[in-house]
């Protein structure tokens, strides 16, 4: 049977600790150092994933929640060291509709000779950043646009940093939405019920399952759609028209990476 396909000793060591991280850089106890590195506070050694050996889920909700937290580092940086502007968009946005934001120089729009304009690729990064492990595993320089960003001051550019993959914002699932989603189908009736039958299944070995391992149970969101900046597309099409078409640049220079090239073809 079930129970004895299953190592209850090995599901006892595997215990899933809360899923509940800090919210700084300093309660992770890692800072970057002069060197742009991410550095342990107390060992001044690199990131370390396998944190907790054998939990992988773990380590990779902490892993992301390290890296939200450097998205909003990043953010910080693109202000106060680059010295860029966070403008909100849609630009007509109201008080309670979701909103996601471009940084731009003070001169993007009024430079008379040049503009750069910055677009990372898809996934997890967010403006300012080109890739994240890069950022965790290496230094800031390698894995942001910072350095374009300076160089591009120096030499007299404007700059706008796009953030197409913004495109949404997550909210918890109500139960009674919960209920809905799981009662509206389009598939056959034979078809739902093996479906079904798979389900309980399933949810028959789950249980018993955490009856001795108890991971943590992650909340039911839905997606809430940023207006006219739903994908990357729709952001990069949005600021063309909105903000880089309108600027009076004589020269406008795209740098994109990976599916922002993609992004800036729907622009040509």
């Amino acid at each position: 049977d079930l129970l004895s396909r299953i190592d209850l000793d090995e599901l006892m060591k595997k215990d899933e600790p809360p899923l509940e991280f800090p919210d700084t850089l300093e309660g992770f106890e890692y800072i970057f150092n002069e060197k742009g590195q991410l550095r342990h506070i107390k060992t001044g050694e690199p990131f370390v994933f396998n944190y907790r050996e054998d939990l992988h889920r773990w380590n990779q909700k902490r892993y992301e929640a390290l890296g939200e937290i450097i998205t909003k580092y990043i953010y910080e940086l693109l202000q106060n060291e680059c010295h860029l502007k966070k403008v909100t968009l849609p630009v007509d946005a109201v008080e309670t509709e979701p909103k996601s934001f471009i940084f731009m120089s003070e001169d993007a729009l009024v430079n008379p000779d040049k503009l750069l304009v910055l677009i990372h690729g898809n996934g997890v990064v967010r403006a300012g950043q080109w890739a994240r492990r890069l950022i965790i595993n290496e230094d800031l320089d390698s894995g942001t646009q910072i350095p374009y960003i300076k160089r591009a001051v120096e030499e007299g550019y404007g700059v706008i940093v796009l953030n197409p993959n913004e495109n949404y914002i997550e909210v918890e699932k109500t139960k009674a939405q919960i209920q809905l989603s799981s009662d509206i189908s389009d598939e056959p009736a034979e078809k739902r019920e093996r479906k079904d039958k798979i389900q309980k299944e399933t949810k028959k070995r789950r249980d018993f399952y955490e009856k001795y391992r108890n991971p943590q149970k992650e909340k039911e969101t839905m997606q809430i759609y940023i207006r006219d900046n739903g994908s990357p597309e729709e952001h990069a099409i949005y600021v063309w028209d909105h903000f880089i078409s309108q600027s009076a640049a004589e020269n406008v220079f795209f740098v994109a990476h990976s599916y922002g090239g993609l992004a800036f073809v729907e622009l040509v």
